[in-house]
């Protein structure tokens, strides 16, 4: 967030494998993507990580941890970041996102760019066929 607002939204879909990872793994490993994703723009600025899995926010104090949650912990001390929590109920963008159907998401792109500011924009764009579909409707 910057000055309250999202700058961008990254996702992907979860791997064979990781259907089978404990939900709190689950997450970690979302927060290690966009990490990944947004490196060039977060490394060496300070940056938070609003979850809905109460949970994440205090895997930095504890004492055991499986492999995987190990490797993603090693990337986030690279970072100078703090986890926070988020209730999911207030997170309403999110929850409609999510349940978007497959074919009206790939009808959608993201572009990014630069605001006269300096700082990073991104757009979700329907295209028209979609925008007439329901407009149809």
């Amino acid at each position: 967030m910057q000055e309250g607002r999202v700058v961008a939204y990254a996702s992907r879909q979860l791997k064979t494998h990781e259907r089978n990872y404990p939900t709190h793994d689950i997450e970690l490993v979302a927060v290690v993507f966009a990490l990944k994703v947004w490196r060039h723009y977060l490394y060496g600025e300070k940056c938070s990580v609003y979850t809905d899995h109460k949970s994440l926010k205090y895997i930095m104090t504890q004492r055991e941890l499986n492999l995987r949650q190990r490797r993603g912990l090693e990337l986030l001390k690279d970072y100078d970041l703090t986890i926070e929590y988020h209730p999911g109920k207030a997170n309403v963008v999110a929850d409609a996102l999510s349940r978007k159907i497959a074919v009206e998401l790939r009808a959608m792109f993201a572009r990014l760019s630069l605001s006269k500011d300096g700082g990073l924009v991104a757009e979700l764009q329907v295209k028209p066929s979609l925008l007439q579909l329901i407009r149809e409707k």
